[in-house]
């Protein structure tokens, strides 16, 4: 029989379908056919792999090749399913044994040479093979990406001669070198670097502790880049499953994978520049966004207004979801975006509006303006902000004081409060439903009659009022885990509403 089989992964988002490689060789004029949605990538596979088998020393059948690549419907791009083909068609003609094909899956572009070429994309097709209990050959340039998943039954390979090798019984295939994780926080800078701002510190406190967004207020040269960079050093470590799929993100969009760095939170921070594709994802085959990017750490937007408001607005569902759903006309992808926002702007467009010095050169109109760049529903969808004012010279020039904690005290009583939240809900305060809130977030009759009052003084919407809850429940979380949410802790909550009242 002329028939062999080899099975592949496709990229779909995060996703990896399945996707069986059937060759099948007739009689008939030499060509070689490649069905099942090939793009234009993968139709040139078919010059790739002969050339490759041939200067690997094997005989590329002189019969009618046909390349069947399943499910039909799946669109299929790039250049991971060369080593595939080029297996099916080794297998099909006798030179590699059929029966070993059976529990392995294949990725991996071919060089003419025949040597292999790592692509994107294989962490989330390692971690699906894994949970399927079958064996994954990768080329050696994504050795490092695949070590990161402990469980897998994963094989690396230099070139197709030898995975044939090792097909054959002939020579073994070595498994990635073991991934080593460094101090998952060691590259963030230190909290203790920032003079002064105690109550944006503490903002960045709460906002660390309950995973809430954060804006940041002030004129120039106050400190709001330097607290925003601080935030991923003070934020609890990631979980296994966690930095695997901020990994995987990272993956797809073809990224490296430091695998000394692997389970550091990402920090993204694009231009105000960046378009709305750049920002959620998108294009002609979907790529993940620096919102996706993003996913399980930090996106920070500096000079917030500066972005185009129809940029600012693709933000709204995220914010919400966690998840963005790129749809085209062919195709949909799915991408995670589970980040944290911190954004930071200035008070008005020559930045010193309410400088003591009488240095702001605004009108009441150019402020407005300025500040309406930035919509309601956006900011309705950030849970703290604050201002955060110029620093004396004296005081920057101090030493160190007991206010200028460290990253690690500051990390330590957030992880501590993080674990009250996990323990009661499974998830950070950020994420609570309403079902939640009510149960978690109960207030006695004093809190309540003061966040009624609030609600009406402030205008609240319904979202306002859950977020204010899921605030002061942090707060209360980094209380020493108070059972009840107070009102000193409501009050406080209620205090980082500002531009719901400005």
């Amino acid at each position: 029989m002329s028939l062999a089989i080899t099975l592949s992964r496709a990229q779909e988002g995060v996703a990896a379908p399945l996707v069986t490689v059937e060759v099948h060789l007739a009689g008939g004029l030499p060509g070689t056919a490649i069905v099942g949605l090939p793009e234009a990538a993968v139709r040139e596979a078919r010059d790739r792999v002969r050339v490759a088998i041939q200067n690997t020393h094997f005989e590329y059948p002189n019969r009618r090749v046909t390349v069947n690549l399943a499910p039909a419907e799946l669109p299929k791009d790039g250049g991971r399913f060369d080593l595939a083909i080029a297996l099916g068609i080794l297998a099909a003609g006798g030179q590699v044994p059929r029966e070993a094909l059976a529990e392995c899956e294949f990725l991996g572009e071919l060089a003419l040479s025949g040597e292999l070429r790592p692509v994107t994309g294989v962490l989330p097709a390692l971690l699906r093979a894994s949970r399927e209990g079958r064996r994954m050959i990768v080329p050696a340039g994504n050795a490092a990406e695949a070590a990161l998943v402990e469980d897998a039954d994963v094989r690396v390979a230099a070139n197709l001669a030898d995975v044939c090798a090792h097909l054959r019984g002939a020579g073994e295939l070595p498994p990635p070198a073991a991934a080593v994780a460094g101090d998952p926080s060691g590259g963030a800078p230190d909290l203790a670097d920032v003079r002064g701002q105690a109550q944006a510190r503490r903002a960045l406190e709460v906002a660390a502790a309950g995973g809430h967004h954060l804006l940041l207020v002030g004129p120039p040269g106050t400190g709001k880049t330097m607290l925003a960079a601080r935030l991923p050093g003070i934020l609890p470590p990631l979980g296994d499953l966690e930095a695997l799929e901020a990994c995987a993100v990272r993956s797809v969009a073809g990224l490296q994978v430091d695998p000394a760095r692997w389970r550091e939170r990402p920090f993204r921070a694009p231009h105000h520049t960046a378009s709305a594709v750049a920002l959620v994802g998108g294009g002609p085959h979907p790529r993940p966004g620096e919102i996706s990017l993003a996913h399980h750490g930090v996106l920070f937007l500096d000079e917030l207004p500066e972005f185009d408001r129809h940029v600012l607005e693709v933000l709204r569902e995220p914010l919400e979801s966690g998840h963005i759903v790129i749809s085209r006309a062919a195709r949909q992808a799915e991408f995670p975006a589970r980040f944290q926002l911190v954004a930071a702007m200035n008070p008005c467009p020559c930045g010193y509006a309410g400088d003591p010095r009488g240095r702001c050169t605004c009108t009441p109109e150019q402020i407005a303006r300025y500040r309406g760049r930035i919509s309601g529903p956006l900011l309705d969808r950030i849970d703290l902000t604050v201002e955060v004012p110029r620093v004396p010279l004296a005081e920057l020039g101090s030493a160190r004081t007991a206010g200028d904690e460290s990253s690690a005290a500051v990390r330590a009583r957030v992880i501590a409060a993080r674990r009250h939240q996990i323990a009661r809900a499974g998830r950070p305060n950020a994420q609570l439903g309403t079902r939640e809130l009510e149960r978690d977030c109960a207030l006695g009759a004093a809190e309540r009659s003061l966040l009624e009052r609030a609600l009406d003084k402030l205008g609240l919407s319904a979202r306002a009022y859950h977020r204010v809850l899921r605030v002061a429940r942090s707060i209360a979380d980094l209380d020493g885990g108070a059972a009840c949410v107070g009102r000193e802790h409501l009050a406080e909550a209620l205090q980082y509403r500002r531009l719901d009242r400005a």
